[in-house]
């Protein structure tokens, strides 16, 4: 099978273009899927190692997988938001997914993209499932992150974090999901840190088997 074709584009945001790469799927994918990036401010973009896993995490059940840079960041428009103009980026990136593909969407988002991702998403009746990488649930410096509203989603959730998340102590995140609506699944992977450094492989495979078990029934 020939490998993906990346398209590079960029889509109209409220701030501004957004830049994007869309990692195309097949023409019998079942769903779409999106992937946020960690905290602009401390280096994130939308070439990240985990973004980069879980897009290739995602692509391979042939999924078109859309990444792209928040306001303020590489080529896209616009000034870091603080969180709340980024969850307009994320809604800006959903209904893009949905307008072209016409297919239920899966989001992924590591870090501060899966605190501001989870907020546009959870509420989005096109997302069919959640996934969480690195859930920033231990306040760092100003940043704190409210996940409340994941007690009324009800869509399926994923989360994954390593045993030596500083941003995600164990008993903190399991407190988080047992609070969340199910179903969800917490995967713990063992000696990684919140980069997964090392444990990418691991990480793949965690993506892979919940999608194989939730969407990808055969």
């Amino acid at each position: 099978m020939p490998e993906p074709q990346i398209k590079s584009l960029f889509l109209e945001g409220p701030a501004g273009r957004l830049e994007a790469l869309l990692n195309e799927g097949t023409s019998a994918a079942i769903h779409a899927a999106l992937v946020c990036h960690p905290h602009p401010l401390y280096g994130g973009t939308m070439h990240n190692k985990v973004v980069f896993h879980t897009m290739k995490a995602l692509n391979r059940f042939g999924f078109p997988v859309l990444r792209f840079n928040f306001r303020g960041t590489g080529l896209s428009q616009g000034e870091h938001g603080e969180g709340r103009g980024e969850v307009e980026d994320v809604r800006t990136a959903l209904h893009w997914l949905r307008e072209e593909f016409h297919l239920p969407i899966i989001f992924a988002g590591f870090s501060f993209g899966a605190a501001v991702g989870l907020r546009a998403a959870c509420p989005d009746p096109d997302v069919a499932g959640l996934i969480a990488l690195g859930t920033p649930v231990v306040p760092v410096d100003e940043r704190h992150y409210d996940f409340d509203f994941l007690k009324q989603c009800g869509r399926p959730k994923l989360f994954v974090s390593g045993s030596r998340d500083q941003f995600g102590k164990r008993a903190e995140l399991q407190v988080l999901v047992d609070a969340a609506a199910p179903p969800k699944e917490l995967v713990i992977i063992e000696a990684a840190d919140h980069f997964f450094e090392g444990r990418l492989a691991e990480l793949r495979s965690a993506i892979e088997s919940w999608v194989r078990g939730n969407f990808v029934r055969h």
